[in-house]
Formats: structure tokens, sequence, C-alpha cells
């Protein structure tokens, strides 16, 4: 097990969870995505998370994925899982976690309710202390950390990150500037690329990367030539690759997750488009308006030769 009290930093990947017809997980296609993240050089595996279907796996489906993702990650890079919603099935899965190799996970709301402050860091903290692995706690949807809260959160050291998925940017800039680099900063945004110009100069480091699944190298040249300030490249990356894509994602509640498996199957790797419900499969128009997007995308930015992070 990996105890370095780090976060990963860079581009970090979220395979999805491949569904065969009749709804049942599909662990080689598992395999083969992540195997493609790790060929493109992503740092980090996040399985079991959002873009995994974690609100719908079977407690099985969730230990066979990590067992997966570890045995293919082979301790190249760490390995981090989704726990969260309801407190005590968060603890059991945090310890399978743990017994199946994980080295750390993503600790996501409470579902239903919304907690006080004291009670929100409570829950974060509870989980986070169940286990020796690293958490990284997520704030979204109705989860809006305060700095008492972080303070009680930075006196454990398992929690080593915050991911923000609230595009708060006063609140992110407050958070930022107090605890510094006590904690690592997670752009966990949807498509998180939009954001992530914005994000950089207040010390986030790292951010999950939907269309990794499918474009990683053009995700790689993007956060290359924003790291190395080169504007104009950011700016047509921008205006032919993320906006364009990100206009469909923004059509559809639940696309967050669909549109992946939709860029996998157009560019080459089938995965299918079954998702589990309330999420529902991409319409055919957006579906073809992707191929579109991604063929351009390809001929403006063809993948030459391996794109290696810096």
């Amino acid at each position: 097990m990996n105890t370095t009290r780090k976060a990963p930093t860079g581009i970090l990947g979220f395979p999805i969870a491949p569904l065969t017809e009749n709804n049942k997980l599909d662990e080689k296609g598992l395999a083969s995505n992540i195997q493609f993240l790790l060929d493109e050089g992503l740092e980090a595996i996040f399985i079991a998370c959002g873009a995994g279907e974690y609100q719908s796996l079977s407690k099985e489906e969730f230990e066979a994925m990590v067992e997966v993702a570890v045995s293919i990650a082979g301790r190249k890079v760490p390995v981090y899982t989704g726990v969260g919603g309801n407190i005590q099935t968060s603890l059991e899965l945090a310890k399978i976690s743990a017994d199946k190799g994980a080295d750390g996970h993503l600790i996501l709301p409470p579902y239903l309710v919304s907690g006080e402050q004291e009670g929100l860091a409570a829950y974060f903290k509870t989980i986070a202390e169940s286990t020796d692995l690293n958490a990284i706690v997520y704030q979204r949807d109705h989860v809006s950390l305060s700095i008492p809260a972080l303070e009680a959160l930075a006196e454990v050291p398992q929690v080593v990150g915050v991911k923000d998925g609230l595009g708060n940017m006063e609140l992110n800039t407050i958070l930022t500037q107090t605890f510094g680099k006590r904690f690592s900063w997670l752009n966990g945004m949807p498509l998180a690329e939009v954001t992530m110009p914005a994000y950089l100069p207040l010390g986030f480091d790292s951010y999950s990367s939907a269309i990794s699944n499918y474009i990683p190298h053009i995700s790689r040249k993007f956060y290359n030539a924003l790291l190395s300030g080169e504007q104009e490249l950011v700016q047509d990356i921008f205006q032919h690759v993320i906006l364009p894509i990100n206009d469909i994602r923004r059509q559809r509640n639940g696309y967050a997750v669909s549109l992946i498996k939709a860029g996998m199957e157009i560019m080459g790797m089938p995965v299918g488009q079954t998702v589990r419900l309330p999420i529902l499969p991409v319409e055919k128009e957006h579906y073809t308006e992707l191929e579109s997007i991604l063929k351009k995308a390809m001929d403006r930015f063809p993948k030459n030769t391996p794109v290696q992070s810096i």
C-alpha cells in the first residue's frame, strides 16, 4: 500500500463501467479501458467513481472493478476508488478498497440529505479514518465545505486533497489561500478542461478528464499548452474540440457519463452505449454531432507520436 500522503497530480483517468447488452459488467472491456489510459500516460486511475456509474453498482461489481484496476495498474500509478453516499455502505466499500490494494479513495457527498458543516466534516472524517488509505474529499452538489470544516479535516492525516465540483471561484480562492499546500487541489468540474485555465492559478494542479477516455492526446496537448503558456494553442483546442463537446454535454442530464461511452465507441473502442438508469444513452442527433466533432478534431490534432506528460 502506498502511504505517501499526497494526492496525484496531472491528468486523472476516470474509467467507465462497460456494460453488456444484458446489463452485466464487462470486465474485459474495463481492463481495456484502464490499459488505454495507462498507455496514454494518465497519472492516476479513479475507479468506480462518477464516470464509472458508482451510484448504480452492486457491491460485487464494485469489488470486481477495484480488482481489475489494481491488477492492470500494477503499482505504475495510484488507484483511487469512489466511496460515498450511504455512510455504512461507504465504510464497507472503503474496507474493500484497502483489502484489494487500492491507494486511496475519493469520498463522494452523502446523498439526499444536507448536513450541517459539522456533520459533513464528521462524515468525511469517519470514512477517511476507517482505513489508512489516502482520502480526497469531493465538494459538489449540496456540499460546500467551510473553513472550519476543512480545518477539522486538515487534522486527519489520511485526507490529502480536496476536489471541487461546484465552480465557486470565490470559495476556491478563499480555501486555497487559507490552506495552501496542506491539501492537494483537484478540479472536478464536468469536462474539467473548460474551467482548468481559471483553476490553475489558484493552485489546482490536477483534473479529472472525461475526454481522455477517447481523445487523451488532445487533453494532454491542451494541458501542456496551458502549463507552458501557449495561449494560441489553448484557444485553438478550446474552439475546435473542448467547447463543441461541452455544448453537447450540456444538452441532457447524464451526458457527463453517457457521452464518454459514445465518444469511446466513435473512436473505435466499442463499449456499447448501455448505461444504468436514471442515465440515458446519447440521442442519435447528438451522437452524430459528436462524430463530426471528433473527426474534425483528429484531422486538426492528429495523434502522430505518444504525448508525454510534463
